[in-house]
């Protein structure tokens, strides 16, 4: 395995942990719309990253036109509003488990997706590893379906479900069409397009916002509001901010294929997340769908690995 691939899958791993946050969230604050969550995130994202990005646009200006903000905006709508919306549903009303499981099946979507890019690896060579990925996921469905830790009745549960299979195809968009945009724009680093995604983001909240906050009449105290925005702010900051530089940083340094295969640290992080929440331990079977999740990252990271050099005779 070069360096590269090496940095990359790091950071994979650590924007794995970084959004993981996003299912906790919905459960800390289940008190809280998935609109008002969505719409508090990304006013706190838009309003850092404009901040961030002051000192940084003199250098931009020449490389960000009226094609690359039609591009942010469509990308913040997926991979941003819509996916977060629809994951807070989920989770609030199938659990944070079952939410993560959904999501968790991103990499192969992306992997089917990638595998029609040029040098891309076959589909042949990545079974074995999309294989154990959906046996992972399919084991934790099974668990998640039958938990005991969700209070929701039958219709609630399988609206959550439905919404995470739309956050899994948004997300699955949103992956891809971020990694073409990443090569189109090479000099543009992933931390600046990360910024530049913010402000596209937080522009789209500014719309949201009222329907959010003034559509709703339930009573909250001052303590609540303060944790809301609290949360809103760790959420915007560590997912959004850190979480989306470390992916961009990931898809550059790893081919499409493999770069998919990364997101399933979000989910094994989320799952996490949720546990400790919860205060109790994974079951047998989510242990082994954890396993089976990460052995097929490991697996596939070891498809990619460039053959050793031919030396020739002396």
């Amino acid at each position: 395995m070069n360096r590269s691939m090496g940095v990359g899958i790091a950071n994979g791993v650590a924007s794995g942990a970084l959004w993981g946050l996003v299912f906790l969230a919905p459960a800390v604050l289940s008190g809280f719309s998935p609109l008002q969550l969505a719409a508090a995130r990304y006013l706190v994202y838009g309003l850092v990253a404009i901040v961030l990005l002051v000192p940084r646009w003199p250098a931009l200006r020449e490389t960000i036109g009226k094609v690359e903000w039609t591009a942010l905006t469509w990308l913040s709508l997926l991979g941003n509003l819509v996916y977060f919306v629809l994951l807070s549903i989920s989770v609030q009303w199938s659990g944070g488990a079952s939410a993560a499981l959904i999501v968790g099946m991103v990499p192969v979507l992306v992997a089917v997706v990638g595998s029609r890019e040029p040098g891309a690896l076959p589909l042949s060579r990545l079974a074995p590893a999309l294989a154990l990925c959906v046996a992972g996921v399919v084991l934790m469905g099974h668990e998640a379906m039958n938990s005991a830790h969700v209070q929701t009745n039958a219709t609630q549960r399988l609206i959550g479900l439905l919404c995470g299979v739309g956050a899994l195809l948004s997300w699955t968009a949103y992956s891809v069409g971020n990694t073409r945009w990443l090569a189109r724009v090479p000099s543009v680093s992933g931390h600046d397009w990360s910024l530049l995604t913010g402000v596209a983001t937080g522009g789209l909240a500014l719309l949201l916002a009222p329907v959010a906050f003034l559509g709703d009449a339930t009573v909250h105290s001052s303590g609540e509001w303060a944790g809301f925005w609290a949360m809103a702010a760790a959420v915007a900051v560590f997912a959004s901010i850190l979480g989306n530089a470390c992916w961009n940083r990931a898809s550059r340094a790893l081919p499409l294929t493999l770069g998919g295969q990364m997101i399933v640290f979000e989910t094994l992080f989320g799952l996490v997340y949720g546990f400790l929440w919860q205060q109790r331990w994974p079951v047998p079977a989510e242990m082994l769908a954890a396993a089976c999740l990460v052995a097929g990252v490991v697996w596939s990271a070891a498809a990619h690995r460039s053959p050793p050099p031919v030396v020739g005779p002396a």
